[in-house]
């Protein structure tokens, strides 16, 4: 347990880099017997996606509560637009979309914005927003007759009405078809343009591919990778080699340089060092083999690899 003597509740001021909107600076945070973040440092700049992702419990809750001045840190410094995070200066430049749970379903699609816009000084158009948020001609709808979807649209649309510099955006997709999915990731590309910045948390590993021009990776509290999709991608070195094949599983991971296998649907797929040994094997012993294609490690075992969550053998 950190005592109260040794909170750090006014640290040495730092100035923010250029281009800085938010930061952590070797911020360490306890919840009782349990760390939560150990020496955790990042950086939000103007004009970027940063997807901060991690398994559950990986510590993203409370580093994204830090940065939007709900918590405070045991030990480091945190910046919010060059000011502490619980100053008001501060918190009216933030957007965030959040699982909202309480909120009065009997209040209208324009009375929720009507309620947000009046905690600005200077909010968007309403018009605007449900144009951007795809609500338009649902301004009458209650809260509580609208579907998962549109929930998730006016919960964006609630965090954008503010005119917000930085927009956290905590599981912004979830509920959504692939076109909603598809048209929030243009809205999020149009906000970046503006020179805006966006926090994402997400499970959806494509949408931190597709989005981020960075990605910083959580595991047990201490950050473990940072960089663009590409070089996050880079240190899990390996190709995926995916096929049909009536061989069993159990026989596919003795063959040459095997890391992983699994089955998907009708196809096995099989991540490796180095392919070619791998395919002269299999072909070797399955003649009838088809389907073979050879890529690039995905996003996805690079997180699994990254915070060691790969699979050997999975059915």
């Amino acid at each position: 347990m950190v005592s109260s003597s040794t909170l750090t509740t006014k640290p040495a001021t730092t100035q923010p880099g250029p281009g800085e909107v938010a930061a952590l600076q070797t911020v360490s945070k306890r919840y009782g017997s349990v760390t939560a973040l150990t020496e955790v440092s990042l950086t939000l700049r103007a004009g970027e996606v940063l997807a901060l992702l991690g398994p559950n419990g990986a510590g993203k809750t409370t580093a994204v509560s830090l940065l939007l001045g709900l918590a405070r840190p045991d030990k480091g410094q945190v910046r919010l637009f060059g000011r502490a995070p619980q100053e008001l200066a501060s918190r009216v430049r933030v957007g965030v979309t959040l699982q909202l749970s309480g909120v009065p379903e009997t209040l209208t699609v324009a009375e929720h914005l009507q309620l947000f816009a009046s905690y600005y000084p200077h909010p968007l158009p309403l018009v605007d927003v449900l144009e951007r948020t795809g609500l338009t001609g649902l301004e009458r709808r209650l809260y509580g007759k609208l579907s998962g979807g549109q929930r998730q649209r006016l919960h964006l649309a609630l965090a954008l009405v503010g005119d917000p510099d930085l927009l956290a955006l905590d599981e912004p997709t979830t509920g959504l078809d692939v076109g909603s999915r598809r048209a929030l990731w243009d809205g999020v590309r149009g906000f970046i343009a503006q020179g805006k910045t966006v926090l994402l948390t997400t499970h959806y590993l494509e949408e931190a591919d597709v989005l981020a021009d960075r990605i910083v990776v959580l595991n047990e509290g201490r950050v473990v990778a940072e960089g663009t999709p590409a070089a996050i991608k880079e240190r899990v070195a390996g190709r995926r080699v995916r096929f049909v094949t009536a061989l069993p599983l159990e026989l596919i991971q003795t063959l040459p340089g095997v890391q992983t296998v699994k089955r998907d649907g009708p196809a096995t797929e099989v991540r490796v060092a180095e392919p070619e040994p791998l395919v002269r094997a299999l072909l070797e012993l399955d003649r009838t083999l088809t389907g073979l294609e050879v890529t690039g490690i995905g996003l996805e075992e690079a997180f699994l690899a990254l915070t060691g969550q790969r699979e050997k053998v999975a059915t």
